[in-house]
């Protein structure tokens, strides 16, 4: 199971600027690299077809933790703000459910290549349903990593 995020919705796989080298900007990376982790589940998930092994992914919800306050780049008052926000996020045990569930759920032992949210799988953005895509990114992060397809 991967843990992705809903704002893959805002973005595009830059495959001219993959590694965000050209035009660096950290949100659109992260949201990339979101929208990356549901293609690969989804190509993952064909790959493994009829083996019995399953692989989903999951947007765990706004989770409060304690991760941007550790975050050293972030203003005084960006932190302020998040110390605000977090009151209306999950707790970390609540923002867990969805990835316990696919983990130990009999009701979903035999689901793969899915996109959940709370439990209930939901339709991610068309870009991330691109076969086509999705194999080029497998490719090219096989050829990166020495790993072969």
């Amino acid at each position: 199971m991967n843990v992705a995020g809903e704002y893959h919705r805002k973005v595009s796989i830059q495959f001219d600027d993959l590694m965000s080298e050209q035009n660096y900007d950290g949100n659109r990376a992260s949201n990339q690299a979101k929208l990356a982790l549901i293609l690969f589940t989804y190509e993952l998930a064909r790959r493994l077809e009829g083996t019995g092994v399953t692989v989903n992914c999951l947007h765990p919800g706004a989770v409060a933790t304690d991760a941007p306050l550790k975050d050293p780049n972030l203003s005084s008052f960006a932190k302020l703000m998040y110390r605000l926000v977090r009151l209306f996020f999950l707790s970390p045990e609540k923002g867990a459910q969805t990835s316990i569930y696919l983990a130990s759920s009999p009701e979903v032992e035999d689901i793969s290549g899915k996109y959940f949210i709370k439990n209930t799988p939901v339709k991610s953005s068309p870009e991330s349903y691109d076969e086509k895509v999705a194999r080029r990114l497998w490719e090219i992060s096989a050829q990166l990593t020495k790993t072969g397809s």
